[in-house]
């Protein structure tokens, strides 16, 4: 249910927390309170909970972590530390520590990437297993051991250059660009974990660069962290949904945000590393030749796991049957063999646009399915709707002297009940898929 709690808020009282609590249920991301660890655990039990904020004043507040952690297991637990003390916090107790509560926004954004990536650290297990268990082992993440590459984009500045100094002594590779123009061409020249863009006196150049990251999808996961020169010169809110991952004003100790960049920067690689881990399934044996998806052999041994780890982490799954449509023109490409000669860019394009934790098959030449773990039921089918809708703005040649096509989807979506086995599930999909022909 959308009401349900999705954090665990632990804090002794709300002096630091509580209007970061109201900002976040606002939001939609509702919390439940506990004002000890000892009750954080018994919550932690009694709810399927996504994530973690801990106020750093807590009593054993950094020991607590492992516990609560603990009490969760197998399901990943990412954990936001508030506090002065939490920024002082061995490396890897917390996922995000910081000395003072964020904006809504920026907690929400920051909670929803840890989530995912706990998600697709799960995924990497099961699908090791499934490979495991067919004679094609998966290859493991494998984490680049280089120095993080961060770019700075701005304007030489004092604040600007200590922070740079400060990612300079935690290790990182920091490149200055001084223009939004230097600053893509580094981009697109060289791999990089992070970019700082300094918001300066105009703010307009960071904007600029930031916008085109997003526009382009080799460089949109890339957190992009802007730097204010001072506390509230601009709505946050509206910063957070241009894809802004952090917004640090200059008051802020160069050495916290320097951390809070680091970390960005280690999630982003971890990312990549973990995106290729899932990807290398393709080069197998074991994958659709055309399309590199799963086969509806290997789907249906994968989706039964995906379904037990879902039962033992208590997180929900869903399915999704993409059927490419009938309409007047499709029948025509059908005929014409020009439909097959597209599938197999339509199998790869759906392979990109699902998520890092997402498993597509090829059911049948012309039917996909998608496993969508820690997912609810329409929130499935937004995501299968919107795969529809881009691979729907694509056209397809078809022959000489005839107009391209486009390629339109039924969609059908499930979500497994308590109980429920894996087939039956899928079925009830493939039956949604038939209703929504129907209507």
């Amino acid at each position: 249910m959308s009401s349900d709690p999705r954090i665990l808020v632990v804090a002794p009282d709300d002096d630091l927390i509580g209007s970061l609590c109201q900002g976040l249920d606002a939001l939609g991301w509702r919390t439940v309170t506990a004002r000890t660890l000892a009750g954080a655990i018994q919550v932690l039990i009694d709810w399927p909970l996504e994530t973690v904020i801990i106020d750093a004043r807590i009593p054993d507040a950094a020991d607590g972590v492992g516990a609560l952690r603990q009490a969760v297991t197998p399901r990943r637990l990412p954990v936001l530390a508030i506090g002065a003390d939490a920024v002082d916090w061995a490396p890897g107790i917390a996922d995000i520590a910081m000395s003072i509560a964020p904006h809504a926004a920026q907690a929400a954004l920051r909670l929803e990437n840890l989530v995912r990536s706990a998600i697709a650290e799960e995924e990497v297990s099961v699908r090791e297993a499934t490979f495991a268990a067919r004679g094609e082992p998966l290859t493991p993440p494998h984490l680049d051991a280089t120095p993080l590459r961060v770019l700075a984009a701005g304007k030489p500045d004092l604040h600007f250059l200590a922070l740079s100094n400060a990612l300079t002594d935690r290790g990182c590779e920091v490149v200055a660009a001084p223009t939004p123009y230097t600053a893509f061409d580094y981009l697109h020249e060289r791999p990089f974990d992070a970019a700082v863009l300094w918001g300066a006196e105009d703010h307009a150049p960071a904007l600029s660069i930031a916008s085109g990251m997003k526009r382009n999808t080799r460089l949109y996961h890339i957190p992009a962290v802007l730097y204010l020169r001072g506390a509230g010169e601009i709505n946050l809110s509206e910063l957070y949904n241009r894809g802004f991952a952090d917004v640090a004003a200059a008051d802020t100790p160069e050495v916290e945000t320097a951390e809070r960049i680091a970390t960005l920067a280690r999630a982003h690689r971890r990312h990549v590393a973990i995106r290729k881990a899932l990807e290398s399934a393709r080069g197998s044996g074991l994958t659709d030749p055309t399309t590199g998806l799963f086969t509806p052999e290997l789907f249906a041994s994968h989706l039964a796991r995906v379904a037990e780890g879902a039962r033992l982490r208590r997180r929900p799954l869903s399915v999704a049957v993409l059927r490419v449509g009938g309409s007047e023109t499709l029948t025509e490409a059908r005929e014409g063999g020009w439909l097959d000669r597209a599938l197999p860019q339509i199998g790869a394009m759906v392979s990109r646009l699902i998520r890092t934790e997402d498993t597509a098959a090829r059911l049948s030449p012309d039917v996909f399915a998608l496993a969508l773990p820690a997912t609810r039921g329409e929130a499935a089918r937004i995501a299968a709707e919107r795969i529809a809708a881009v691979i729907g703005c694509t056209a397809f040649d078809a022959g000489p002297e005839r107009a391209p096509f486009v390629v339109e989807f039924d969609v059908g979506v499930a979500e497994i009940s308590p109980g429920e086995s894996p087939a039956s599930v899928l079925t009830r999909a493939s039956d949604a898929l038939k209703q929504a022909t129907a209507a």
